[in-house]
């Protein structure tokens, strides 16, 4: 069962008397546990396919079925539960928080979530041991690599214990070693089972993936699983 639908999506912009289609009858499915790279030019519509998914925007036309719930026609207090509940992103920008350290901005959706404190430092703990700083959990992000920023950023992710991980140009702030690292620890959580689900114009990046889809003008040109040219 697909974990993750879209049906005819359509997105439209208004610029000034101008509308802008920036995706055109989308249809897609993502199945618990897979490992997906969306690829495409600048303008072909991925990233607002990602901010579809990730409920950051709602569309135009079409239906988004998330964990077999139609979010497509939520409230904006609707989509910030589901964001909160059932979705990690990590950024380009890593997007922390500079005046926290490392457990308590992988704390912060935990403190959305109501966990209690002791609760919420003891999961935020694990995580950052589980991605390789937890000899540095006290420490500022202006303390941090960018690399280690980035960790930080996918421990966050995890805290909710998302249904699916969105992930937007993954390494673009790093260098290859530092992303080569971030590749890896994305990897392994693939391997224990996430959905992850990410945005890129690298090659090496959707190397990664088991499936790879590319967008053109709205539209999706084509849709790669590495699965079935295996069997």
């Amino acid at each position: 069962m697909a974990i993750v639908e879209v049906i005819n999506l359509g997105m439209e912009y208004k610029m000034g008397e101008t509308t802008v289609a920036a995706l055109k009858d989308v249809d897609a499915s993502f199945r618990q546990g897979e490992y997906v790279a969306i690829m495409g030019p600048s303008g072909s519509g991925k990233s607002t396919f990602l901010n579809l998914l990730g409920c950051l925007d709602t569309p135009t036309s079409g239906r988004y079925l998330l964990g077999g719930q139609d979010v497509s026609t939520l409230s904006d207090d609707e989509l910030s539960e589901i964001r909160r509940e059932r979705i990690g992103f990590v950024f380009q920008s890593f997007n922390l928080i500079s005046e926290l350290s490392v457990i308590e901005n992988i704390e912060v959706p935990l403190f959305y979530q109501g966990m209690d404190e002791r609760h919420s430092q003891e999961r935020a703990a694990q995580l950052a041991d589980a991605v390789g700083l937890g000899h540095r959990i006290y420490h500022q992000p202006a303390e941090l690599s960018g690399g280690e920023q980035q960790r930080v950023a996918i421990a966050r992710a995890m805290a909710n214990d998302p249904l699916i991980i969105l992930a937007d140009e993954l390494t673009g702030n790093l260098d290859s070693k530092s992303g080569e690292d971030i590749l890896a620890l994305i990897d392994r959580l693939h391997e224990q089972g996430r959905t992850i689900i990410t945005v890129t114009h690298d090659e090496e990046v959707a190397r990664h993936a088991q499936r790879i889809i590319r967008f053109r003008d709205g539209q999706i040109l084509s849709d790669h699983d590495k699965r079935r040219v295996l069997q």
